[in-house]
Parts: C-alpha cells; sequence; structure tokens
C-alpha cells in the first residue's frame, strides 16, 4: 500500500517541529512531576544486590507523559526512578502491556495508575536476563522482577523538575541494560542534554559497551 504524499509531509513537518520544541525541553516526556521519597525493598532472588538484599534508599521519582498530551487523553506515561547511593541507579519504565510479546511495546494509557515495564531486557549479576515492572496506586510504587514485587517506594514532598536521568550510565555492574538498542541510548542520551542545553554527563564506555555485548 502506497503512504499518500500529504500524509508522509504531514509526518515529517510534525517531526521537525517536535526536534525544534525540544531545543529547551526533553524531546520525550517533556514535563512531568518529581517527588522525593523513599525506596523500600524486601528482597527478592535475580541477582542484582539493589532488589535482592532487603533495606531502604532515598530515591527520586519523576512521572510524565511521553508525548506531553493535555489532560486525560492516551499516552504513553513514564515513571523514571533514581534510587541514590555510592553510585545512582536510574530505572526508566514506561506504559506497556504484561504479556509476553505486549511488554516489549509501549501503550498509550488515560492515566498514571497503571503498569510501567522496562519494556527491553536487564541483564543481572548472574547472567539472568530479566524484565523490571512497576504498578503506581496513589503515591505508591510497587517494583517487580518478571511480575514478582521486590519492593516499594513511596512518594513525597514535589521538588523542581531538573534531574537528567541516564539509564545506561547510572547503573550496576549487576544490574544493567543490556542489547543494541540500549547500547546506542547510551550515545543518544548525551547528545540529547546537548540539544536541550542542559548539563551533560559525559558517555559512558563501559556501560554502553557493556549493554552492547549482551554481558
Amino acid at each position: 500500500m502506497r503512504i499518500p504524499r500529504s500524509l508522509v509531509l504531514a509526518a515529517v513537518a510534525a517531526l521537525g517541529v517536535r526536534v525544534v520544541k525540544s531545543r529547551r525541553q526533553r524531546f520525550l516526556h517533556p514535563r512531568g512531576r518529581v517527588y522525593e521519597g523513599e525506596l523500600h525493598v524486601w528482597g527478592g532472588d535475580c541477582g542484582a544486590a539493589l532488589l535482592d538484599r532487603p533495606g531502604r534508599h532515598p530515591v527520586t521519582v519523576r512521572i510524565s507523559k511521553g508525548l506531553g498530551v493535555e489532560g486525560d487523553r492516551p499516552d504513553v506515561r513514564g515513571v523514571a526512578l533514581r534510587v541514590h547511593g555510592d553510585e545512582p541507579i536510574d530505572l526508566l519504565l514506561s506504559t506497556c502491556g504484561k504479556g509476553r510479546f505486549t511488554r516489549h511495546l509501549p501503550v498509550p494509557r488515560r492515566g498514571y495508575e497503571t503498569f510501567y515495564g522496562s519494556i527491553l531486557a536487564y541483564r543481572t549479576g548472574d547472567g539472568r536476563k530479566v524484565y523490571l515492572g512497576a504498578t503506581l496506586s496513589g503515591d505508591t510504587i510497587t517494583l517487580d522482577v518478571d511480575g514478582h514485587p521486590v519492593g516499594q517506594a513511596v512518594m513525597g514532598t514535589e521538588v523542581g523538575d531538573s534531574v537528567v536521568f541516564d539509564p545506561i550510565r547510572h547503573t550496576a555492574e549487576d544490574l544493567h541494560p543490556t542489547g543494541t538498542i540500549h547500547g546506542a541510548r547510551g550515545l543518544a542520551y548525551p547528545l540529547s542534554q546537548w540539544w536541550r542545553g542542559v548539563r551533560r554527563t559525559a558517555p559512558s564506555a563501559t556501560g554502553t559497551a557493556r549493554a552492547i555485548s549482551h554481558r
């Protein structure tokens, strides 16, 4: 089926407008609300210290809409979670399905109280490939690994939307994104930060190589 030229031109124009508007804001998830909070990990068995060891960690949580549509119209919602520590760990999740195949697909939702997933896999310290999930209800986010709950993050005080997340650089050796797509994100994030005019995180050669090599 041939796509009408007018439709192609409209799509190109819309993309151009989006790029221009992103000069001083994120290309995706342009506006969000950020909260300080605490993550209570109950413990699991996935091969990652953060999620296997019971404990409490200060966190920063950002909730947002992928395209930033107004009102309650459907949009791909996002939850970004930074776990603070000696080395911060950023986990970025989007609304998606729960099935074996649909968990790889972003799904627009009308509200924030729903299920979010990593969409792409993470590799843990014992070599396993896992998928992270989260369910938002009120001010509580329940984290899970392959559907098994491992902890909850409670959002507290709202703060300014200035945090810069980078799930490739801010990662752990035993819990890191894996795959070529994730590796490409390792280069795309610093470029996006430069375009937006914010303080950039240096590209993480180790994180990018680790993601691409599936280690």
